[in-house]
């Protein structure tokens, strides 16, 4: 087993951050709400070190939450982020107050004296730049502590026991606002905990295939395919361990991209040679859709018709013991809240959601302790293609919900599939679909007068998206050059019958999302 470090969640918004910077260190790690960790826990998982995050809470109020105290009666190596330093300062001894200066955001931190965290980043006088958020700070060091770096706003903004090992920073290292910061985790994991490294998307395979070996045994397994990253490399991974124990059902609802329908055909059944049903209910989806114009009905409508085919598919193939289902650990982590009690359901997966209790099968979850990201670099160790594992996000409705305003058709989903085509065609040509975060195109609900040759037209407006995000949860849109989008205008306008119009979205999110509907 991989050397592991433990964070513990004291309900901060990057924390999901920090388990990203100690993986991209090589090091696995799990993030664990404050309240279900105890001495128990912690043996079972065996950390070879602890951080502890930052959060929303006061350490002066009352009931605001603290480390276990078992953390520091085992003599682990434990790094403290903003609030993580400050409970382990109040806990061990020391004291915090509500600070006279409260600092948010870009901040100079100044090095004290030489640390083992700050190795290879910086000694004694050297200034760093470092992103804080607290309104309270540490006033007082508990016994054995010695200050390694002071901010205008937090006298203590660096804090170090070498003897016990236990490091404390006002400022988060995890965000990309403190370019040292993954240095400093680096060194936290690997010279101050002794974290091999080792940790590899090669080993997490290895380790996978042998779990759902053990799992599943003789059982039958059946995984809903939708083409996307995650499905896809679900089937990947399952089929490398059980064979032909695991049917794919991949229902085809006509509201993919160009091309996306074949490509999963032939990746999977061809180039795989996985057991897949391709079944073509297009005409039933759009029936059932007919004269829809709302958008959370055209979402329900569309999920509720999938599990019925996906049901009656599975039953034609005899059933199955088991549903592969694309759950990754951020599903796993909103789960639930740092107070320990649910917050946000862990989302079905879009193709199979509510069918484990109907159809009484038991879940297999392979890429529940993975990051989107390293879901695309296991899909490339698994042969998958890049056009497949590099795609961009796509919603569950497909371009169900990229026809605002009118009523689907299967005329005006061929329309606006043919300028999402070009548009993504240009993006690569371009150099910039790994740069995007997510690009398509809207066919709106409107009719615009224009002049084509020497004939008056009257047919539909499109419009194009293009967003950078790091998360999805914010974004902006992608500053393209006028040429870009004056090209890719006239490609659509001279190649699609029934576009005569262009325009390009420029909101971000907020206030605006990035889908329409």
């Amino acid at each position: 087993m991989s050397d592991r470090v433990l964070i513990v969640d004291f309900g901060s918004q990057v924390t999901q951050l920090i388990a990203r910077r100690v993986r991209e260190a090589g090091v696995y790690c799990e993030i664990h709400p404050f309240n279900r960790v105890s001495a128990e826990s912690i043996t079972a998982f065996a950390p070879k070190g602890v951080i502890l995050s930052g959060g929303p809470a006061s350490v002066a109020d009352f009931g605001s939450p603290r480390a276990p105290q078992a953390l520091f009666d085992l003599g682990l190596p434990i790094l403290g982020i903003c609030y993580g330093q400050q409970t382990l300062c109040e806990q061990l001894g020391g004291k915090v107050e509500p600070g006279d200066h409260r600092e948010f955001g870009r901040a100079t931190l100044t090095l004290m004296d030489a640390c083992a965290l700050f190795e290879g980043i910086g000694s004694k006088g050297t200034e760093l730049q470092v992103w804080m958020s607290h309104g309270d700070r540490v006033t007082a060091l508990p016994e054995g502590f010695r200050v390694v770096g002071t901010s205008e706003g937090a006298p203590f903004a660096a804090i170090a026991n070498d003897q016990r090992r236990i490091y404390g920073v006002q400022f988060h290292p995890e965000v990309v606002h403190t370019p040292a910061g993954t240095q400093l985790l680096s060194n936290f994991v690997h010279k101050i905990a002794g974290c091999a490294g080792d940790w590899t998307m090669k080993a997490f395979r290895a380790q996978e295939i042998a779990k759902v070996r053990a799992q599943v045994g003789k059982g039958r397994v059946i995984c809903g395919l939708s083409g996307g990253v995650d499905s896809s490399v679900v089937a990947a991974l399952l089929h490398e361990a059980i064979g032909d124990q695991l049917t794919c059902v991949f229902v085809d609802t006509g509201f993919m991209r160009s091309g996306e329908s074949e490509q999963v055909v032939s990746v999977f059944r061809d180039r795989f040679n996985i057991k897949l049903v391709h079944k073509d209910a297009s005409e039933l989806f759009l029936s059932k859709l007919a004269g829809e114009t709302d958008p959370e009905k055209k979402r329900k409508i569309v999920g509720a018709t999938f599990i019925d085919v996906f049901e009656e598919e599975a039953r034609a193939v005899g059933g199955a013991d088991f549903l592969a289902q694309g759950t990754l650990y951020p599903d796993v982590i909103e789960s639930v809240s740092f107070t320990g009690g649910p917050s946000v359901t862990i989302k079905s997966h879009h193709n199979v959601g509510g069918l484990p209790e109907r159809m009484n099968m038991k879940l297999v979850e392979p890429l529940r302790e993975l990051f989107k990201d390293e879901v695309r670099v296991l899909g490339r160790e698994l042969g998958l293609p890049d056009e497949m594992v590099g795609r961009h996000p796509f919603p569950g409705p497909g371009l169900a919900i990229r026809v605002p305003g009118q009523p689907l058709t299967r005329e005006n989903l061929d329309i606006l599939r043919k300028a999402d085509a070009i548009y993504l065609d240009e993006i690569r040509k371009a150099g910039l679909y790994d740069v995007i975060w997510q690009a398509f195109a809207v066919l709106l609900p409107v009719r615009t007068v224009g002049v084509m040759g020497d004939s008056r037209s009257y047919d539909y407006a499109c419009a194009l998206r293009a967003v950078t995000s790091t998360d999805g949860m914010t974004a902006d849109f992608y500053p393209f050059d006028m040429a870009f989008i004056g090209r890719v205008a006239s490609r659509i306008i001279n190649e699609v019958k029934g576009i005569n119009r262009v325009t390009y979205d420029i909101t971000s999110k907020p206030p605006g999302t990035i889908e329409w509907e």
